[in-house]
């Protein structure tokens, strides 16, 4: 048991009503983020029209230019200037194109039909399965507890961008790949990229 258990592998919500569908614009830079770490709701402070997403009502998620969708999910809150989307499904590594929808703003009323079709192409989500994620820092100290402490501290200061994360499907440890910035990178000094 992790500390991620209980999220859920998330739905293609097509099976809902799509009455009342919302396209909702990343703000720029805030892809890079929800691709790197893992979030169960996107926050935003965006002013909203005078309709307005209620809670229950499906967004599409979606990246500007060219649009892509990025994800699916349910108002979880919507305010006067701040709105709260629960993610029911996640494409942030393999966005699908979204050229048909017609952004007019930070958050858009969006035609249930456009919706089903923008669902439909990320199709039912894939396969859960369990991966082995480590990080390994050698770490000069005077106890384990030190090393532990310089350890989280490294983690902190260096973070994703410059701290490799390698991952390989349980059972298949010789598949490890090194990832950086939620993308494989190549870690052996002798090869070049």
């Amino acid at each position: 048991m992790t500390a991620t258990d209980h999220r859920a592998s998330g739905t293609t919500d097509v099976d809902g009503p799509a009455e009342g569908a919302w396209a909702v614009l990343l703000p720029a830079g805030r892809y890079d983020a929800e691709r790197l770490v893992h979030h169960d709701t996107l926050e935003l402070s965006a002013p909203v029209g005078e309709s307005r997403p209620r809670p229950g009502d499906p967004v599409a998620v979606l990246v500007p230019e060219p649009p892509r969708l990025v994800a699916l999910g349910r108002v979880a809150h919507a305010g006067a200037d701040s709105l709260a989307v629960t993610y029911t499904r996640r494409a942030f590594d393999e966005p699908a194109p979204a050229d048909q929808v017609p952004i007019a703003g930070p958050v858009t009323p969006l035609d249930a039909g456009i919706y089903r079709e923008l669902a439909d192409r990320l199709g039912p989500p894939p396969l859960r399965r369990t991966w082995l994620v480590s990080l390994d820092l050698p770490i000069e100290a005077d106890s384990r507890a030190e090393a532990v402490r310089l350890f989280w501290s490294y983690v902190q200061e260096l973070g994703p961008a410059e701290l490799p994360a390698f991952v390989s499907p349980s059972g298949d440890e010789l598949a490890m790949q090194a990832f950086v910035l939620g993308a494989e990178a190549n870690q052996d000094p002798e090869e070049d990229d």
